[in-house]
C-alpha cells in the first residue's frame, strides 16, 4: 500500500485510538519516579567556612619560616586529615554508616567518607605586591560533610573535621618553625666548632711563622732598609777611623819604629783572633780558612814571644809616644766596635732577607687558612642571623600572629535535606513518562496493519467502496467507557497526591514533617 499524507484528523484519530497506550506508560513511569523520590533516604549536608588570615606583623619586620603557599598547605593538611586512621576513628566515634558495615569492607567505608567530605577553596582576584599585577589567591575555603545520619550527627562530624583542620594547621606551622630553628641551631654549632678549630690553626701558624707573615712584609722591608742604611753609615765611619788610624800610626812610627812594628803585630793578632771566632761560628775546625787563621795566630804569638825575650827594652816614657799610642788604641777599639756592629747588622740584614724570601712560601698556606677562616666566619654570622630570625618567627607562630585559619562560619544544623531533589526526580519522571507513552503509542500504531477508512481500503484493493457500516455501541461498551473514566480520574488523583507528597518531602524533612503533624494532632 502506498503511503499517504496524514492530515490533522488522522493524528487526532491516532491519539483517540492509542490514548491508553499513551496514558498507561506515563502513569507507570511517573509512579516509579514518585516512588523513587519518596523512598530515597534524605542526605543532610553541613558546611563550615574558614578564612585564611594573613600575617598581622608586616613581613618587612618579621619573615615567617613557613614557605609553603596556602593552597599547598591546604592539600597537605587535607591528606593528613583524610587518612584512614583518622577517618576510621571518626566513623567509630559517631557510629557512621551502620547500614554498610555488614556489606562493605572497612576500606570501602573509609573511601565513602572521603567522598562525603568535601573541601572547596574560595578564590578572589587580588593585586600581587611583588609584581603589581592582578592574580588569583585563595582567601578562604569551605569544609562540608554530607551523610544519611541525623542532622545533629552530620553537624557534629562537620565540626570535628573543622577542628582537625584548624589544629593541624597550627601544628604544621609550629612544627615547621621549630624544626627550622633546631636545624639552624645544630648547623650553627657545627660551624662554630669548625671556626674554633680554624682560629686555633691560624694562631698556631702565626706563632710558628711570626716573622714571615705576609702582613709583616712592609715592616721587614723597612727594617732591612734601615739596617742597610746603618751599615752604610758605619762603613763610612769605619773608613774615617781607618784613615785616622793610619795617620796616628805614621806619627807613632816617627817617634818609635820598633815598638810600632810590635804594636802592629799585636793589633794583627787581635784582629786574627776576632776573625777566628767569627769563622768558627760559621764553619768547622777543619775548614781551610779556619786552619789558616789558626796557623797565622800561632806564628804571630811566637814572633811576639821571641821579640819580647830578645829585647830587654821597655816601652818609652815619651809623652808624645804615650799620647799617640793611647789615641791609636782608642781608634783601633773604635774600629773593632764599628766592625762588630757592621757584622751584627749584616747578620740582622741576612735574617730579614731570609724572612722576606720565605714569606711567599708561607703566604700561600697562610692565605688559604685565612680565606677558609673568613668563609667560615661569614657562614657563622649568616647562620646566626638566620637563627635569630627563625626564633622570632617561632615566637610569631607561638603567639599566633602569623598566617592562620579562622573559623568565620561554623557548621550549622541542616534544616532540610541536601539531596535527593525530589521535585527534580518527579519532573524527570514526567518527562520520561511522556516519552515512554509517545514511544509505546507510536510503536503500536506503526505496527498495526488494520484498515481504518474506505479510502485506505480502496487503495489497498483497487475496488470502489459501495457502503460503510457505522459503529454499534452496546451496553457492555458503555460500561467499559464508565470504568475507563473512573480509572482516568483515579489516576489523575493519584498523580496529584504523589506530587503533593513529593513537594512536602522536598520542602521539609520527613521526620520534621511527622513531628509537626503529631504536635498539631490532639492527644
Amino acid at each position: 500500500m502506498e503511503p499517504t499524507e496524514m492530515a490533522m484528523d488522522d493524528y487526532v484519530g491516532i491519539l483517540m485510538r492509542r490514548k491508553w497506550s499513551l496514558i498507561l506508560p506515563m502513569i507507570i513511569v511517573f509512579f516509579i519516579a514518585a516512588a523513587v523520590a519518596l523512598l530515597l533516604p534524605p542526605v543532610y549536608k553541613s558546611t563550615a567556612t574558614i578564612l585564611i588570615e594573613q600575617q598581622e606583623i608586616p613581613a618587612e619586620f618579621v619573615m615567617a619560616t613557613v614557605t609553603s603557599y596556602a593552597e599547598q598547605r591546604l592539600q597537605s593538611i587535607n591528606q593528613r586529615i583524610m587518612s584512614s586512621t583518622r577517618l576510621l576513628e571518626i566513623i567509630n566515634r559517631f557510629g557512621l554508616y551502620q547500614d554498610l558495615r555488614d556489606k562493605w569492607t572497612t576500606e570501602e567505608i573509609v573511601d565513602k567518607m572521603r567522598e562525603d567530605t568535601q573541601m572547596e577553596p574560595i578564590s578572589a582576584d587580588v593585586i600581587d605586591r611583588r609584581s603589581g599585577r592582578p592574580a588569583e589567591a585563595t582567601i578562604a575555603f569551605t569544609l562540608s560533610y554530607e551523610g544519611k545520619e541525623t542532622p545533629q550527627k552530620v553537624q557534629q562530624v562537620a565540626n570535628v573535621l573543622t577542628s582537625l583542620f584548624l589544629d593541624e594547621n597550627l601544628q604544621v606551622r609550629s612544627r615547621q618553625t621549630r624544626e627550622t630553628t633546631q636545624f639552624l641551631d645544630d648547623e650553627l654549632q657545627k660551624v662554630r666548632v669548625s671556626l674554633d678549630d680554624l682560629e686555633a690553626r691560624v694562631a698556631a701558624f702565626k706563632e710558628k711563622n711570626i716573622n714571615t707573615l705576609p702582613e709583616l712584609i712592609p715592616v721587614n722591608l723597612q727594617t732591612l732598609n734601615n739596617v742597610e742604611r746603618n751599615v752604610e753609615l758605619l762603613q763610612e765611619q769605619l773608613r774615617s777611623q781607618k784613615e785616622r788610624e793610619g795617620y796616628i800610626r805614621g806619627e807613632l812610627a816617627n817617634v818609635s819604629p820598633e815598638l810600632e812594628a810590635a804594636q802592629k803585630d799585636r793589633i794583627r793578632l787581635e784582629e786574627l783572633k776576632v776573625e777566628l771566632v767569627h769563622l768558627k761560628s760559621r764553619f768547622t775546625d777543619e775548614y781551610p780558612d779556619v786552619r789558616k787563621t789558626e796557623a797565622e795566630i800561632a806564628k804571630l804569638e811566637r814572633q811576639l814571644a821571641d821579640g819580647s825575650r830578645g829585647s830587654g827594652k821597655t816601652k818609652p816614657d815619651n809623652p808624645a809616644y804615650i799620647t799617640l799610642a793611647s789615641q791609636l788604641s782608642s781608634t783601633r777599639a773604635e774600629i773593632r766596635s764599628i766592625q762588630e756592629q757592621i757584622r751584627n747588622l749584616n747578620a740582622k740584614a741576612e735574617t730579614y732577607r731570609r724572612y722576606i724570601e720565605t714569606t711567599p712560601k708561607v703566604e700561600e698556606t697562610y692565605n688559604a687558612l685565612i680565606s677558609e677562616r673568613n668563609n667560615t666566619k661569614a657562614k657563622h654570622d649568616d647562620l646566626m642571623q638566620k637563627l635569630m630570625e627563625a626564633r622570632v618567627s617561632q615566637g610569631l607562630e607561638t603567639e599566633q600572629k602569623g598566617e592562620r585559619f579562622t573559623l568565620i562560619d561554623p557548621a550549622r544544623l541542616p534544616e532540610k535535606p541536601f539531596k535527593p531533589n525530589r521535585l527534580a526526580i518527579l519532573l524527570i519522571g514526567v518527562v520520561l513518562g511522556i516519552g515512554a507513552g509517545i514511544g509505546v503509542a507510536a510503536l503500536r500504531e506503526f505496527s498495526d496493519t488494520s484498515v481504518r477508512n474506505f479510502e485506505h481500503l480502496s487503495l489497498a484493493t483497487s475496488f470502489p467502496v459501495l457502503a460503510t457500516i457505522p459503529v454499534i455501541v452496546t451496553a457492555a461498551d458503555i460500561a467499559r467507557q464508565r470504568v475507563k473514566k473512573v480509572a482516568w480520574v483515579v489516576g489523575i488523583v493519584l498523580v496529584v497526591i504523589s506530587g503533593v507528597a513529593v513537594f512536602h518531602f522536598q520542602v521539609m524533612d520527613l521526620n520534621v514533617f511527622w513531628a509537626k503533624l503529631m504536635r498539631k494532632m490532639p492527644i
